[in-house]
Order: structure tokens, then C-alpha cells, then sequence
């Protein structure tokens, strides 16, 4: 039996969604310690999963790995389209235990594609391979139209730069319980629909960000820096997305991130890819304080919802034995 530990991701945003500049997509993310998947898998003769919302995963995996079948349990599950990346991790946690359960070799990057992932942001790839803050390259822009390129025409982007989190950086997680963030083909469409009429001015905004302050800042250790920089690249997205979701964030959180930016020891706060999930970048000096107002928060709005205080992810996916 194989055993598969990984943690979700954030998604601060991408670097350009205009056609007007030669690459599009280009991700921006982090991955974290919590929450987990944990799923493993052994040999069979046919496909058998104690989840059904992860049966189909595991079918294409083995379709993918060309192998007769597999036993899977799904032993921790992340929360599905929240804005962790639940997705890319379901696929490739099964494609890893299933290929490693068979004694068969298996290159993530190469077989992605064969899973639908990486074809815009290559963030969920790169951090199930390696955890921390990762940008990627995005794809050229002639290749990636508002319509994706069929598959096998593409191949998961680059990263550009990756830098471990330092160890006393926390990142609040509060996600409140609403309708779920958009996935599969309405989410396609709604890209689609953003690309085709993006502004190509909120790029160069995004690329003066991400060079002047969010890459110096994580490669210093400036916290507070990387949180005023990652909140502002959410909202620039934001822009972006504001006919498709409702508002620069989609509703309710935006009144979530109000109530965390004015938490004291949170530096930035936004939206992780559709939500509902928001984050704050915080500290563990004041972690447990900001907690607790996270927890007022939710309070506050009327609304449900779950509050977690996590690290980043020093590493990425486990598979044992």
C-alpha cells in the first residue's frame, strides 16, 4: 500500500489575463500544511474508492498509468471547490499512490496534462511537487486563445521562481459556509469570457507588484510587505473578474477580507482563486489573537463557516512506503 500526504494551496491570482501580451495565465500561489489529503492506494483489478467524489480521479489515473485497477481510501479529504485546489491535488494524489502502488514510474509533468491540470496555472502543480511560494511562466499567448488548446498541446508552465516561507509566517484560512467556488465548465467559461475582454493595463500594474515588492519580500522575510502585496494582486484580479463574480470579490467575501485587513498583525488579505476561501497573512507572534478575531468576524457578518491557522508548505507531497 502507498500513502499519499499533501496540503492544499492558495491562489493569490494570475500575472496577465489580456491577449494583448505574449504570455498569458502566469500564477502566483503558495502551498500550505493544512488542511490535507491523505489517500492511499494498492494494487487491483479494478477501480474501487471509498469517496465517490474522488472515484472518477482515481479512474483516470489508472486509464493514464495504463495499470488494471486500484484500491483507494481516502483517508483525509480536502474541502472541494473552496478555492484550495482540492482538484489538481485529488488528480495528482492519485495518480502518484496509483503509479507507485503498481511499481511504475510516473512524471508529473509530463502526465498533467493527461489530467486536465496545468493548463492555465501551473501553481496546484508546482507546489504538490515542492510546497512554498511558487510563480509560474504561463503559456504563450498565440498557443492559449480564450479557448484552450486541445490536450496534448500544452504542457504544464515553468516555474520562474520559487522560495521557501519562513517558518514564523501563518496565513489564516476562514471560509465561510456558501455556495461553492466555480469549477469544471463554468469555470472555463467564466475565464473565457474575463480573457477575451481583459484590460491589458491591469497586467503591468500586476508585473510592478510582483518584481518591486511580493518577490523581494519573500526573499527577505518581510511579511508585512508580502501581505500589502499579495492583497493588492488579489484585488487587481479582482478587476479582472468583477463581471463574472459579482464585485472585485465575490460575495460575501469581500466583507470577509475587510474584517481581516483590519485584524492588527494581519498585513494583507484577498481571495483564494473563486472562493469562497479567504486568506490573511499574519505572524505567529500574533497568531493566536488573529484567530480569535477571524472567529469574531464570522461572528459579526451572520455567517457559518470554519477558521484555520496554517503554515506554508516546507516541501511537497509525501508518498510512503
Amino acid at each position: 500500500m502507498v500513502r499519499v500526504t499533501v496540503g492544499g494551496r492558495i491562489h493569490f491570482g494570475f500575472q496577465n489575463l489580456s491577449l494583448a501580451h505574449d504570455r498569458l495565465y502566469g500564477g502566483v500561489g503558495v502551498g500550505l500544511s493544512e488542511p490535507r489529503l491523505v489517500l492511499s492506494a494498492e494494487p487491483a483489478e479494478d477501480v474501487a474508492c471509498d469517496w465517490p467524489a474522488a472515484t472518477s480521479y482515481v479512474e483516470r489515473a489508472v486509464e493514464v498509468i495504463g495499470v488494471p485497477g486500484a484500491n483507494v481510501t481516502v483517508e483525509r479529504r480536502l474541502p472541494r471547490h473552496v478555492g484550495l485546489g482540492s482538484g489538481t491535488r485529488l488528480a495528482l494524489a492519485s495518480l502518484v499512490a496509483v503509479a507507485r502502488a503498481h511499481g511504475r514510474p510516473v512524471d508529473l509533468r509530463e502526465v498533467a496534462p493527461d489530467l486536465g491540470r496545468g493548463g492555465r496555472s501551473g501553481v496546484g502543480v508546482a507546489t504538490f511537487e515542492a510546497g512554498g511560494f511558487v510563480v509560474d511562466a504561463g503559456h504563450p499567448t498565440e498557443l492559449f486563445t480564450s479557448a484552450p488548446p486541445d490536450e496534448g498541446e500544452w504542457t504544464v508552465p515553468p516555474v520562474v521562481a520559487r522560495h521557501d516561507v519562513p517558518d514564523d509566517w501563518r496565513f489564516l484560512l476562514v471560509t465561510p459556509e456558501v455556495e461553492r467556488g466555480r469549477s469544471g465548465d463554468p469555470e472555463d467559461a467564466s475565464i473565457r469570457s474575463v480573457v477575451e475582454r481583459a484590460d491589458p493595463g491591469i497586467a503591468d500594474d500586476i508585473a510592478l507588484v510582483l518584481t518591486r515588492q511580493l518577490l523581494p519580500a519573500v526573499a527577505t522575510g518581510d511579511h508585512e510587505t508580502f501581505g500589502h502585496a499579495v492583497a493588492r494582486l488579489s484585488r487587481l484580479n479582482g478587476a479582472w473578474y468583477a463581471d463574472e463574480q459579482g464585485g472585485v470579490y465575490r460575495p460575501p467575501a469581500g466583507r470577509l477580507i475587510d474584517a481581516l485587513d483590519s485584524i492588527p498583525g494581519v498585513s494583507g488579505a484577498g481571495q483564494s482563486s473563486w472562493g469562497p476561501t479567504v486568506y490573511g497573512v499574519t505572524h505567529a507572534s500574533v497568531a493566536e489573537t488573529a484567530t480569535r478575531a477571524a472567529r469574531d468576524a464570522l461572528d459579526d457578518l451572520g455567517l457559518e463557516g470554519t477558521v484555520r491557522l496554517v503554515e506554508a508548505a516546507a516541501a511537497g507531497a509525501s508518498a510512503d512506503p
